[in-house]
């Protein structure tokens, strides 16, 4: 372990990092714990004059160039109106603001879409890595705090089918895989929507705001209940859709499964939900990691994006990059 000094705007803060072993997104959650600025609005500085640094989560701690007793500087940036993210930064975007009503858009409120069964609303969850397992909790349990139950589920759905879920499938070795998905900082993608949903008997539909995309995560037909939810992904983090009588309806109040009516992509809440995509898209409420510009500061290489740079890392030990 390193001591690294952390100067933010609640005071100075010494963080011991094992550089051979954290990855930058665990940094950000680090710093997270210390100051609630959430990653997505960090901006790390580091050197003298400060510079400010590329974050690509998934890259070792050691893309950041940090040595043992640096400081490094946190200032919380503040979201542009459309919505992106900073432009010096690789991190999750923060949900964009909204249109209360199909026809004109307003700057403030979640974005909705009016149906006939009420108004399928947009509902943001934190930025703090635990995106996932947050918009699950919010639909199954009607809580936020319970993201570390879902990951459980999540855990125990791996260890109890030990045939579909084998090291091939994982990536990983299976007790790695576990261990790394009960900690908060970890992200969470199709493997566990796919547990989840098996778990929940409901059908979970992840909605693309980019593309409009739907991928639909369902459990058997012997085990479904004819029950769906939704998600929104923005590239990098997930939110859920509800329905409501109005956008300001208290929590309580908010339809978070619903019946599936027809099958594809035909069904009327789908349909709602590929508008509310398409609200968030206009206001760029997503990010492609797969299309930054990207350059090796060692080799000076051109790259394309996060995968791109993940295999130059592995390929030459090279681990700084910067966007062009």
């Amino acid at each position: 372990m390193a001591p690294v000094r952390l100067r933010h705007p609640k005071g100075v803060t010494t963080l011991q990092l094992d550089f051979d072993v954290l990855t930058v997104q665990d940094l950000q959650q680090q710093i997270f714990s210390v100051t609630k600025i959430p990653p997505s609005q960090q901006e790390i500085k580091s050197g003298y004059p400060p510079q400010t640094l590329t974050i690509i989560p998934e890259l070792p701690l050691s893309s950041l160039g940090l040595r043992a007793g640096e400081q490094i500087i946190v200032n919380q940036t503040v979201p542009s109106p459309s919505g992106g993210p900073p432009p010096s930064t690789l991190s999750r975007a923060p949900p964009a603001p909204a249109r209360p009503s199909a026809a004109r858009p307003t700057s403030t409120g979640p974005a909705n879409v009016p149906t006939s069964s009420g108004v399928l609303v947009h509902r943001v969850v934190p930025d703090d890595n635990s995106c996932l397992f947050s918009s699950v909790a919010l639909i199954f349990e009607q809580d936020i705090t319970k993201a570390q139950k879902i990951r459980q589920i999540v855990a125990d759905g791996i260890r109890g089918d030990m045939e579909t879920y084998s090291e091939a499938i994982l990536g990983a070795p299976r007790d790695t895989y576990v261990a790394t998905i009960l900690k908060p900082s970890t992200w969470g993608g199709a493997i566990e929507l796919g547990i989840l949903a098996k778990h929940f008997n409901t059908e979970i539909a992840s909605i693309d705001v980019e593309t409009g995309r739907i991928d639909q995560f369902s459990p058997s037909p012997q085990e479904s209940k004819g029950y769906r939810c939704l998600l929104v992904y923005s590239g990098i983090h997930y939110d859920a859709a509800t329905l409501a009588p109005t956008v300001d309806a208290q929590d309580e109040w908010h339809q978070t499964i619903f019946p599936i009516t027809s099958a594809g992509t035909s069904d009327p809440v789908l349909e709602a939900a590929k508008k509310l995509a398409t609200i968030l898209r206009e206001r760029r409420a997503f990010t492609n990691t797969a299309t930054f510009d990207l350059k090796c500061e060692q080799c000076g290489k051109g790259l394309k994006g996060e995968k791109d740079a993940r295999a130059h890392a592995q390929e030459t030990g090279h681990v700084r990059f910067g966007e062009y």
